[in-house]
């Protein structure tokens, strides 16, 4: 178990460094040298975005519905790490249009046609500015100055994972991304409720045990 955490812990900083070179290195490509970079390649980094932002929705519920396996509550560990790969993905994209255009980028920001539903567009932006919030608060100093409020904002990883996911279904037609959705809700539900019964059962296990002292 020892090295099994040793290695999920080295893993976890891999994807780090990885994200710092993605985050240095894509945005230049995408800004100066778009033609190098295939549409297939394109196409990879985005479905590994939405597949490590869709481990990091199912690790933390099966987690808790599997609270006595530590194998898997071990990869709670990785939430952090495939988080950021994501989010370092979608912000690359990102910042290549603040270099290539940044008045009219920014500038978009307050025009209606930017938070409008046409081709979903709403959820297109929803997932880039929760996506930036969540690649800048995932840190610890972010975590110490935020203290309980650190909590609220990583929950726009909902955000993230929903608006992203329809929206990319929208554009693609893949069925895949409405299963994830699928399974992702599934799994959040029954944690949750697998969670608040062991909350009621605790007390009434607590006044057993006193009567029988």
């Amino acid at each position: 178990m020892r090295t099994y955490l040793q290695t999920i812990q080295l893993f976890q900083k891999t994807l780090l460094v990885i994200s710092i070179l993605m985050l240095i290195i894509l945005p230049i490509t995408l800004a100066f040298s778009p033609k190098s970079l295939s549409n297939v390649f394109i196409s990879d980094l985005y479905l590994i975005s939405h597949l490590t932002v869709f481990f990091v929705m199912i690790i933390r519920p099966l987690a808790d519905i599997f609270i006595k396996v530590k194998a898997v509550r071990s990869l709670v560990i990785l939430r952090k790490g495939f988080g950021v790969i994501s989010a370092s993905i979608i912000v690359s994209f990102i910042f290549s249009k603040i270099i290539i255009d940044p008045t009219g980028y920014l500038g978009s920001f307050i025009t209606a046609k930017y938070w409008s539903m046409q081709n979903l567009a709403l959820f297109a932006h929803l997932a880039d500015i929760s996506g930036i919030i969540l690649l800048v608060t995932s840190n610890n100093f972010s975590k110490r100055v935020l203290a309980n409020k650190w909590k609220m904002i990583q929950k726009l990883a909902y955000v993230y994972f929903y608006a992203s996911s329809i929206y990319v279904y929208f554009i693609s037609g893949k069925i895949e991304f409405i299963v994830s959705i699928f399974l992702v809700t599934i799994l959040v539900i029954l944690a949750s409720t697998i969670k608040r019964r062991r909350l009621i059962s605790k007390p009434n296990e607590n006044v057993n045990k006193k009567n029988l002292s």
